[in-house]
């Protein structure tokens, strides 16, 4: 089982993400996913067209974009719970899905998954139960409940139902359940959505504070571009598609912009032009 939790009125999807034949790719040690001509089609609709980029080991990748860009789908692939996909798509030097991968990635869906009826402990229990399983496991899945709760400052929760919590706490606790076992790489779509200033400014220091002390590779999806800012290397997507990659500053002077939004917007209207001056071309 991977660091996520299914929903509890049913399961995640469970397709299969596409990968190269091989068990073990040749994909660098820096480097902690590798995609080249990702694609997936849902029904007559592509959804990610022939993607190609990279994400760093130990470090924060901002996956940016309008809602319904192709974000979530692009993070299902990375985990391995998206259908129908093609292309080649490498993470953590395995394919995508394969087995091996399931107790090394966390994963934190955009919906709270946790169990209403249980306490936040008890979540923690339960997960870290089937990550760990057995006797001989008890006092180290202990240790890892303990440190996920105080990661994500529950501690003084940590015996409140889960169904008592607000929206933002119970969004804590499917992201403690995703850091039990210490797991190299974080996927995380759209943790701060809704959150107020402050928590949301708390979850980035704990997110600095796990690629910079632990080495976790984190991979997190944000339509608010001034959590643009906070991310060491970005992904910006449009319709399917990726428009840029590279660091904040990196973006900002190849467009000229004063910020990270200005030059998204920039890639935007430039992407535009290029596809009206094709279609006049034909």
């Amino acid at each position: 089982m991977m660091n996520s939790v299914p929903e509890p009125p049913g399961p995640p999807d469970t397709g299969t993400a596409a990968t190269a034949a091989s068990a073990v790719s040749d994909v660098p040690a820096a480097t902690a996913v590798t995609a080249h001509d990702l694609t997936v089609a849902r029904g007559p609709r592509t959804v990610l067209r022939s993607l190609d980029f990279t994400v760093p080991r130990g470090r924060i990748t901002g996956l940016l974009g309008p809602s319904g860009c192709g974000k979530s789908t692009l993070m299902r692939a990375v985990v391995g719970t998206q259908a129908k996909v093609t292309g080649t798509l490498d993470v953590l030097g395995r394919p995508a899905g394969h087995p091996a991968l399931r107790t090394r990635i966390g994963y934190v869906t955009q919906a709270p998954s946790v169990y209403d009826d249980l306490t936040v402990r008890q979540n923690l229990d339960y997960f870290a139960a089937i990550l760990d399983p057995g006797r001989a496991a008890a006092d180290r899945r202990h240790e890892h409940v303990t440190r996920a709760i105080a990661d994500v400052d529950l501690t003084t929760h940590a015996d409140a139902l889960a169904g008592n919590l607000s929206g933002g706490q119970r969004g804590r606790v499917s992201l403690a359940v995703a850091l039990l076992g210490t797991p190299e790489l974080l996927v995380l779509d759209e943790p701060t959505v809704g959150l107020d200033p402050v928590l949301r400014r708390d979850l980035w220091t704990l997110f600095h504070h796990l690629a910079d002390t632990r080495g976790t590779t984190l991979l997190i999806s944000s339509h608010v571009m001034d959590e643009a800012e906070r991310c060491h290397r970005l992904l910006l997507m449009r319709a399917g598609e990726i428009l840029a990659d590279g660091t904040p500053d990196s973006l900002r002077t190849r467009t000229g912009a004063d910020t990270v939004e200005a030059a998204f917007l920039h890639l935007v209207d430039q992407a535009a032009d290029a596809a009206r001056a094709k279609e006049t071309t034909r």
